[in-house]
């Protein structure tokens, strides 16, 4: 995939969580609309550990290889590990494997901004969909999807524990997935 561009306007898929067994039976409205009984099976598999605050469990990524001009569609799944009392935003950054095109920033609210972060209970899996615009004539063979989490009012990156565990950058960026672009 070429340099992502971000569309005008992200197209953001209304949030989800994943209830544990056990869990609550009757759920405000926004959680009640979210919920879903199973993950679907996991195109990428992850694991980070965010200051014991969320792990990124996994994510899907379709289509697995995109043309310049079309677009592909990301779902994180996200495991509440503590409260938090920040509603935190989820930083994306598409950068060209090979660095001759310009980086694609999608930073978005989590869950389609339905359910921020200070609202998230422990143990829940909250699902966050986003998509990502390849545009026209973009150069890149390979883009390279990294995410994270941080605060707007702060500027601060909630920062990975396990560094070695997933792969990552040292500026507390994940390394989701490598897109291949092209026919």
């Amino acid at each position: 995939m070429r340099s992502l561009w971000i569309a005008a306007a992200l197209s953001l898929g209304a949030g989800c969580i994943v209830e544990a067994p056990g869990g609550e039976k009757s759920l405000p409205a926004e959680r009640a609309r979210a919920v879903v009984t199973q993950v679907p099976p996991l195109q990428v598999k992850n694991g980070a550990n965010l200051e014991d605050k969320v792990e990124l469990v996994g994510a899907t990524v379709q289509p697995g290889k995109v043309l310049p001009g079309e677009s592909f569609k990301v779902t994180l799944f996200i495991k509440v590990l503590s409260e938090m009392d920040v509603d935190y935003m989820v930083f994306v950054h598409v950068d060209d494997a090979e660095g001759r095109a310009e980086r694609i920033n999608a930073d978005h609210r989590p869950a389609g901004g339905t359910y921020p972060t200070s609202q998230w209970k422990a143990g829940e899996t909250v699902k966050d969909e986003f998509s990502v615009y390849v545009p026209p004539g973009m150069p890149a063979q390979g883009l390279n999807v990294f995410v994270g989490f941080w605060d707007p009012k702060t500027d601060a990156r909630l920062k990975l524990k396990n560094t070695e565990a997933v792969r990552n950058d040292g500026n507390n960026r994940i390394m989701l997935a490598h897109v291949p672009v092209g026919g």
